[in-house]
């Protein structure tokens, strides 16, 4: 083991040990009942250096449901078949407003602000869809996920999807307001399928370190060598990440955690030190605005320890 790994083996078992003792651990999504029923009990870290090393922590090897970390990889793949063409369909600039909000989508005739916000998640899975049946879309995305975590058993909890669709009231009514404006091209009930099976992912966090390594390595995977999208799409995927990835809290996680990121519902977040690593944290409690309140304080303090932000140390 060299001494960078040695380093971040040593930062990750701290942060973990911490993290086991921390009261303070947020709340649950609880409008999601399969959600609601995680132990918020539960911690996992893993960090993936650019040598391939795997430093891992607490419950590094659980799986959890991905929720809004998958928007990064349908992202990735809409890119893939559309290239720029997609940004005619969404924006790419900060919302400052709730993940779910509908009030921007109507000021802006429709036009999500961005890919992470579930309007613009939603409107990138149509992209997906078009052409499709919805299980040829879904296996599609599924299949990458599994190319980018090498693990063919990635997979979808059926629960957690239809725990979604009996209680996805507000993304029903984003989708079907963007139906209204021609932003959807699909049935919406079709495209909101395949939306609610894409956040049901489930994978660990060393599934999920795994499956973004390529955003830190300018779009290849550094192991294999294998290109997964263009240097500058990687740039732009994660520079979207940074402003866009934590909703209306995407300014606090880059003032404190200096990195690109992305968070789901579920707790996860997947965060990218650009040359030097990825990384992904869960911690099912969530703060105010729907992000895991100990991942980024756990992102925050591998920050520091390693000064990995940016920004500089």
């Amino acid at each position: 083991m060299n001494h960078t790994a040695h380093t971040i083996e040593k930062a990750v078992k701290e942060i973990a040990d911490e993290m086991r003792e921390r009261a303070d651990r947020g709340e649950v999504a609880h409008y999601i009942p399969e959600l609601a029923r995680v132990d918020p009990k539960h911690f996992g870290i893993v960090v993936i250096d650019d040598h391939g090393h795997v430093a891992c922590g607490g419950d590094a090897d659980m799986p959890f449901s991905i929720q809004s970390v998958s928007k990064v990889f349908t992202l990735t793949l809409a890119l893939g078949r559309y290239g720029d063409r997609l940004w005619q369909r969404v924006g790419r600039e900060p919302s400052g407003s709730a993940f779910n909000s509908i009030v921007q989508l109507e000021y802006e005739k429709g036009i999500p602000r961005n890919p992470f916000i579930n309007a613009g998640a939603i409107a990138v899975t149509d992209m997906i869809l078009s052409g499709h049946q919805p299980r040829e879309a879904l296996g599609e995305i599924l299949r990458f996920m599994r190319f980018l975590a090498n693990d063919h058993s990635v997979t979808i909890d059926e629960a957690v999807a239809a725990s979604e669709q009996r209680t996805g009231f507000r993304n029903i009514a984003l989708a079907n307001y963007m139906k209204s404006f021609g932003v959807i091209e699909n049935p919406a009930d079709l495209t909101l399928g395949v939306y609610f099976h894409q956040c049901a992912i489930a994978m660990s966090c060393r599934q999920l370190a795994t499956a973004g390594r390529y955003l830190a390595h300018n779009g290849r995977n550094p192991e294999t060598g294998m290109s997964v999208v263009h240097p500058e799409r990687a740039r732009r995927i994660n520079a979207v990440m940074l402003t866009c990835g934590h909703y209306d809290g995407s300014g606090e996680f880059a003032y404190r955690v200096g990195l690109p990121g992305k968070s789901g519902v579920g707790g996860g977040i997947l965060a990218i030190a650009p040359g030097k690593a990825s990384i992904a944290v869960w911690s099912p409690g969530l703060d105010a605005n729907g992000n895991s309140h100990l991942g980024r304080i756990a992102l925050e303090a591998l920050t520091k320890k390693l000064g990995w932000s940016i920004f500089g140390v």
